[in-house]
């Protein structure tokens, strides 16, 4: 059901895209003073794991950030629509309490390992990093003005693992002694899906939204440890 609907919807952009005049669209994009087209988007956010355990614990703030580069195509026949297509990066990271996350072992599932009654360190996180395309429909409710009027729009982005890493902080003691002031980093990939599926939407007024994702298929391969769709929900920059 899954690849049948990202096929049907990856249709409907395409059909979408190539029944509009491309003259035309370029003349929206460059020459319409006033008018952003939101080509270029940068997404300040928080991040959580749906469907993660009670005994893996977490902390902090788990924050998200991303920048894309978009076109955009307004539909010739209904002006307040468009279809974008586009290309940038996600940087997630997610941040846990007395859990060291051993992303570079040898053994077959990923292990969350329990530090609170052992040495352990003061700060330790989880990190990714996503090569993206996203695809939006966009809805805007006074197209000759947008960067002075509602917007919405409805997506979904396809993301290459680049970079997956943990980085570690003041080791301590369990009652929170420091041992050592230092930082490790680590990084490994093969407990991660290397590639993502994420469904978004925004709202808004002019250069600011609201935006949110799901990620629909899992963070880890089948079986190696918890199945864990990442979420995020923040604020975009958009404008250009």
């Amino acid at each position: 059901m899954k690849k049948i609907f990202l096929i049907a919807l990856s249709a409907f952009f395409f059909t979408a895209v190539s029944a509009q005049d491309s003259t035309t669209a370029r003349e929206g994009v460059l020459k319409k003073a006033g008018k952003a087209n939101d080509h270029l988007m940068l997404q300040f956010g928080y991040t959580g794991w749906s469907g993660i355990p009670d005994t893996i614990s977490t902390k902090g703030f788990p924050r998200t950030f991303n920048a894309y580069f978009m076109l955009d195509f307004p539909f010739k026949s209904a002006k307040k629509f468009s279809a974008a297509i586009g290309a940038g990066v996600a940087y997630d990271n997610m941040y846990f309490d007395k859990t060291f996350v051993d992303i570079k072992g040898t053994t077959e599932n990923l292990r969350f390992i329990n530090q609170a009654d052992t040495n352990n360190f003061k700060k330790h996180k989880v990190g990714t990093i996503y090569l993206e395309a996203p695809i939006e429909l966009r809805f805007v409710a006074d197209p000759d003005n947008s960067d002075r009027s509602w917007k919405g729009a409805i997506g979904i982005k396809a993301g290459w693992l680049a970079k997956a890493f943990t980085r570690s902080r003041t080791l301590q003691t369990r009652a929170g002694g420091v041992i050592n002031d230092y930082t490790v980093k680590e990084m490994q990939k093969r407990y991660f899906n290397t590639t993502r599926i994420s469904a978004t939407a925004r709202v808004g007024w002019g250069h600011f939204s609201l935006f949110g994702s799901f990620q629909l298929t899992n963070l880890f391969k089948d079986g190696v440890a918890p199945e864990i769709r990442p979420y995020t929900v923040g604020l975009t920059l958009s404008g250009l």
